[in-house]
C-alpha cells in the first residue's frame, strides 16, 4: 500500500461493501486491480472520514464504504466497458476517463446503522446511473437520509457530486498523483 494512503479497515466503526472486487457491480465482473476487497484513502481524507463517523455515533449511525482509492486500471476498465456496451452516455456524467478515486481523495459512502450495519434507504442503489441517484432527486425517508449524509460529509470538508448521492471528494493541495497499485 502506498505510504500516503490509509487502510480504512483500521477504522473499527466503518462498514464495507466493496462491490468492484466482486460480480455485483454495473460491469457484472470484478474490476482489474481489485484482487481483494479494500478501501484506502489519502491520509487527510481518511482522518476527515474518521471524524464523520465520530459525528454520526450519537445518532447510532456509521458509514458504509462502497469505494475509495481506485487503481487507474479499474477506471480504464470502466471506460472500456461503457464503450463496448454502447453506454457512452455514462461517460463524464457518471464515469470519468480519469478519477479522483485514483488519487485517493474520493470516496463513495452511504449510511448504515452502527449496531447492525444495515444500510439506510437512500432511494437508489449505489452506482445507479440515472437522475434518481442525483442528491436532490429523492423523497421521504431517502431524502432525509441523503440530507443527513450530505451534512455529515460536508461538515468535515468533503465536497459532494450532485449526480451521485454517494460520491464525495476531499481535495488537498497539491493534488496527489493518480496511482495504479492494486488491492491484493
Amino acid at each position: 500500500m502506498p505510504p500516503e494512503l490509509i487502510d480504512l479497515a483500521t477504522f473499527p466503526a466503518l462498514r464495507f461493501s466493496i462491490r468492484y472486487a466482486g460480480w455485483d457491480n454495473f460491469t457484472g465482473r470484478p474490476l482489474p486491480g481489485y484482487e481483494r476487497p479494500g478501501a484506502w484513502l489519502h491520509e487527510s481524507a481518511a482522518h476527515a472520514l474518521s471524524r464523520v463517523v465520530e459525528g454520526l455515533a450519537p445518532r447510532r449511525l456509521t458509514l458504509v464504504v462502497f469505494d475509495a482509492y481506485r487503481p487507474v486500471r479499474a477506471t480504464r476498465a470502466m471506460v472500456e466497458w461503457c464503450e463496448r456496451h454502447g453506454r457512452e452516455d455514462l461517460l463524464n456524467a457518471y464515469i470519468g476517463r480519469t478519477s479522483r478515486h485514483s488519487r485517493g481523495v474520493a470516496v463513495d459512502v452511504g449510511l448504515a446503522w452502527r449496531s447492525s450495519g444495515a444500510a439506510l434507504p437512500m432511494g437508489t442503489e449505489w452506482d445507479t446511473f440515472h437522475p434518481g441517484s442525483w442528491t436532490a432527486h429523492a423523497t421521504g425517508i431517502a431524502r432525509a437520509n441523503r440530507r443527513e449524509l450530505l451534512e455529515a460529509m460536508t461538515a468535515e470538508g468533503f465536497t459532494p457530486y450532485e449526480k451521485e448521492w454517494w460520491h464525495f471528494e476531499r481535495l488537498v493541495d497539491p493534488l496527489p498523483p493518480a496511482l495504479d497499485v492494486p488491492y491484493g
